[in-house]
């Protein structure tokens, strides 16, 4: 059996991503202990009664000290105060990261406040689901899901290699980028399409000539999947909209456009365009099914899963 890659992980905030990094790094045995910090005192007595792992502190400061991997996993608003609660607590050598959506807020959060001799390595694991809380991680969560690490320039290659190997003896497949080049990347394929799915069923429930009743009795598979994405935690998402506004700015006006030249194409009966349009997309689906980041299968292979 191979050794373990760190002696000791920090996970701080147990929610569904926090939880499931805790399952799946003991389900793997990448680390030899674990300590789990949550300021939510049902939050970390549920992780307690679940047993998933071998230390629980209130204060984030106490769970840090002697750990080799920190990683945060709280709404992207709330790194800084991690950053400070945890900065004269961590050992030389420490890795310190993250699993924001955002990455070039988190950078400018968290590196001021951190040590000279720990090394700050941001990242994303673009995986997830509408649950969360202690009880909604499970180990496979990133099993064949990419996980983003964005390294400075300067970033150690030994401290990132072991970082790297982290998320992929997790199951996850890795791809380094800048933070920047995350952010527009991210607004493109999830934050944009999270705030058109909150703004449809926003739409739906305010209609006034369709009650609540008739939306959810007769909600076809579209909107049901949309149902979905609004689900997730609002926390998160607010944070996620505020922190990386101009990139989602910026993809939502060429979203606008778009959507206006769709409009004309209805109003004016253009099909041809409408075709050629509808064939584009559903080549991007057959990719991501092909490339294993979905199921082909009747609602997308996710019955009976969380």
């Amino acid at each position: 059996m191979a050794p373990a890659l760190f002696r000791k992980l920090t996970v701080i905030g147990i929610g569904l991503i926090g939880s499931s990094i805790v399952r799946a790094a003991r389900a793997y045995e990448l680390v030899e202990e674990i300590t789990i910090a949550d300021r939510d005192p049902a939050h970390l007595e549920r992780a307690r009664e679940l047993g998933i792992a071998d230390r629980y502190c209130l204060d984030a400061g106490e769970a840090v000290e002697d750990a080799d991997l920190v990683i945060a996993c709280v709404p992207v608003g709330a790194v800084e105060q991690v950053a400070l609660a945890i900065k004269d607590h961590l050992k030389p050598g420490a890795i310190v990261s993250d699993v924001g959506s955002v990455k070039g807020s988190v950078v400018r959060q968290m590196q001021p406040h951190l040590p000279a001799g720990v090394h700050f390595i941001p990242a994303h694991p673009v995986a997830g689901t509408e649950y969360s809380g202690p009880d909604a991680g499970f180990a496979e969560l990133f099993q064949n899901r990419w996980s983003i690490v964005c390294p400075f320039e300067d970033s150690d290659p030994a401290a990132l290699d072991r970082l790297v190997g982290f998320w992929a003896g997790m199951g996850a497949n890795v791809e380094c980028m800048s933070a920047e080049r995350h952010d527009l990347v991210l607004a493109i394929t999830s934050h944009l399409p999270h705030l058109i799915a909150y703004n449809i069923v926003g739409t739906a429930a305010d209609l006034e000539k369709v009650t609540e009743g008739e939306i959810m009795k007769f909600s076809a598979g579209g909107f049901r999947d949309f149902t979905r994405i609004a689900a997730s935690d609002p926390t998160m998402w607010r944070d996620v909209f505020l922190h990386n506004k101009d990139a989602v700015l910026e993809v939502l006006g060429r979203f606008q456009e778009d959507l206006f030249a769709l409009q004309r194409q209805i109003r004016w009966g253009e099909g041809d365009k409408l075709f050629n349009l509808f064939t584009r997309t559903r080549a991007i689906r057959k990719g991501i099914v092909t490339m294993g980041q979905d199921a082909a299968a009747p609602d997308f292979g996710r019955s009976g899963k969380k």
